[in-house]
C-alpha cells in the first residue's frame, strides 16, 4: 500500500509544522481547564469529550489554521471519527485546509519500570490502521517516556516503538516515532546520547522508501539531533513542547535546525472559551505565527 506522495512531499519539505490535537481521556481534563472549561461543565466522558472536541473544532476551522503555516495535525481517534465543520474531520483537514492528518494510535503508558513507561498493548491495531488508511490518514503517533538513563529501559522502549513502527508501515501509513525524554530527568543529556545512538542504530534497518518520523524531546545540547534530521530513513523529526512554556519550547526550537513543533498544550497556551471569536482567532493567529517562527528558524 503505497503512501499518500503530496502528503509526503508537504511534510518532507513543506515549512511549518504539526499541531498535536490528540490530547487523551487522561490529559483532557488538564487542557480544557487551560482552555477556561473546569469540570463542573461536564459530568462524563461523553460529555467531556464534546467539550475537547469543540475546542480543537474553534481551533482547525480558525482562519488562522491553514496549510500556509500548519503542515499536519495528530487526531485523537475519537475526532478521526467525528466532523469539522460539517465535514468528516480527516477530509475536512487536508482537502478544505491542506493540512496532512494524523492519528494517535496509542493506548496510554504502562506503570514506570527500568526508568520507562512503555506504551500500553494495543488490541484490533490492525483494523484501526485499515480503518484509518480508508478514511485518508497518512500517519500514525504512538508515545513511551524515559525518565532515567536506563540502558535496559531505553532499549526496551525502542524496540517496542520501532516494532509497532513496522506494523504502521506495513499499513501503508508513516509511523512518528515518540520515545518522550521527561525534561525533568536528572541525567536528561545523558539519556539523549543513548536515544539518539538508540535511534541511529534502528534506523539503518528501515528502507529509506518507507521512512519512518520522530518526535523527541528538545534537546539540552543545541543541534544534537542533527544525524537524526539527515537520516536517509526519517522523513522529519518534529518536537514536543513536553511542558516548556511556549516561549521556551520556541527558543529551543529554534536552536534546532531541520526540527519543525508538534506542539499540544503550547499550541494552545492563550486560547480561552471565554474569548468571542475575533479575540480567539488573533490569540491562535500569534500562536501560529510563532511556533511557525520557531520551526522554520
Amino acid at each position: 500500500m503505497s503512501i499518500h506522495p503530496e502528503q509526503r512531499a508537504r511534510i518532507a519539505s513543506g515549512q511549518g509544522f504539526i499541531a498535536a490535537l490528540d490530547q487523551s481521556g487522561g490529559s483532557t481534563p488538564k487542557a480544557l481547564k487551560l482552555y477556561g472549561v473546569d469540570e463542573t461543565a461536564y459530568s462524563n466522558d461523553q460529555e467531556m469529550f464534546a467539550q475537547v472536541h469543540a475546542m480543537r473544532s474553534r481551533i482547525v476551522t480558525s482562519p488562522a489554521f491553514t496549510g500556509e503555516r500548519v503542515l499536519g495535525a495528530i487526531l485523537f481517534e475519537r475526532t478521526m471519527d467525528d466532523d469539522f465543520g460539517g465535514r468528516n474531520a480527516v477530509a475536512y483537514l487536508w482537502e478544505d485546509k491542506g493540512v496532512v492528518p494524523f492519528l494517535k494510535i496509542d493506548k496510554g503508558l504502562e506503570d514506570e519500570a527500568d526508568g520507562v513507561q512503555r506504551m500500553k498493548p494495543i488490541p484490533g491495531l490492525d483494523a484501526l490502521l485499515a480503518r484509518a488508511k480508508a478514511k485518508g490518514v497518512f500517519g500514525t503517533k504512538e508515545r513511551s517516556v524515559i525518565k532515567r538513563n536506563n540502558p535496559a529501559g531505553i532499549a526496551d522502549v525502542l524496540d517496542q516503538q520501532f516494532e509497532l513502527g513496522r506494523q504502521v508501515l506495513a499499513a501503508g501509513l508513516v509511523p512518528i516515532i515518540e520515545p518522550e525524554v521527561d525534561i525533568n530527568a536528572a541525567d536528561k543529556a545523558e539519556i539523549e546520547v543513548a536515544l539518539k545512538k538508540g535511534l541511529l542504530e534502528r534506523l539503518d534497518t528501515i528502507d529509506p522508501s518507507t521512512p519512518v518520523m520522530l518526535k523527541l524531546t528538545l534537546p539540552d545540547v543545541d543541534g544534537f539531533f542533527r544525524e537524526l534530521v539527515e537520516h536517509p530513513s526519517v522523513l522529519k523529526v518534529v518536537a514536543l513542547s513536553g511542558g516548556y512554556s511556549r516561549d521556551e519550547a520556541n527558543a529551543k526550537l529554534a536552536r534546532n535546525p531541520g526540527v519543525i513543533a508538534s506542539f499540544s498544550r503550547a499550541l494552545s497556551e492563550g486560547l480561552s472559551a471565554q474569548q468571542d471569536d475575533d479575540a480567539f482567532n488573533q490569540a491562535l493567529d500569534a500562536s501560529i505565527a510563532s511556533i511557525h517562527r520557531a520551526s522554520t528558524a
